[in-house]
């Protein structure tokens, strides 16, 4: 789950010393999707371009590592945690294993979280390599979506070595992110992080 208490804490930037944010690069419009897009408009972080107190730092692992565009890919036999510790698998939809080159990605992106000393991501949920609260269990081509709790590699990865990630749909985080490099910025108390809508409670019975 989010962090909000850690996020109440971030320091208060300004245009001489930004907040330093690493993001998932299709986020912000760049055209590395596996299918050559930037899977889709998310103006909850297009947001985060229009001020000069947060520095983002765009990457995409799978990118990275396979090129766009790409096939899809999904965890197999667990989460990006067991991605890492060597208990799962990423294939392709075609059955490819991605494991190797995730994990290079992965490595790729914390090593940029230390060099840049980011001091928060937000990166793509769902994604293979991105997600940070849910991601598919298997094949998302399969005859039924599956979903599970949990991140994908590359967020694990910067996870277990301390990095807090939220998501683009980690509204409620969002709106605090936005107060700590906007002052005039009014949070909405009725915004939600992911793991609190509706979808999420029923589909996981929370």
């Amino acid at each position: 789950m989010t962090d909000r208490a850690y996020l109440a804490t971030l320091r208060t930037p300004t245009p001489d010393n930004p907040l330093r944010v690493l993001v998932s690069a299709c986020l912000t419009g760049i055209t590395c999707g596996y299918d050559g897009s930037a899977n889709g408009e998310y103006p909850s972080v297009l947001k985060l371009l229009q001020y000069d107190t947060v520095r983002l730092i765009r990457f995409c692992p799978e990118e990275f590592s396979f090129g766009a565009p790409r096939e899809m890919c999904d965890i197999h036999g667990g989460t990006g945690l067991d991605v890492l510790e060597g208990r799962a698998k990423v294939l392709t939809e075609t059955g490819k294993d991605w494991t190797e080159g995730m994990i290079a990605a992965s490595l790729k992106m914390l090593d940029i979280a230390r060099r840049e000393a980011v001091e928060l991501a937000v990166m793509m949920d769902i994604s293979a390599a991105c997600g940070s609260q849910v991601i598919y269990n298997g094949n998302r081509f399969g005859p039924e979506k599956v979903y599970q709790i949990g991140a994908g590699v590359s967020a694990a990865q910067l996870m277990r070595h301390g990095f807090k990630v939220i998501s683009q749909r980690d509204y409620a985080s969002l709106e605090l992110l936005y107060s700590k490099i906007d002052p005039a910025h009014v949070i909405d108390a009725h915004a939600k992080d992911h793991h609190e809508n509706d979808w999420y409670r029923t589909y996981f019975n929370v």
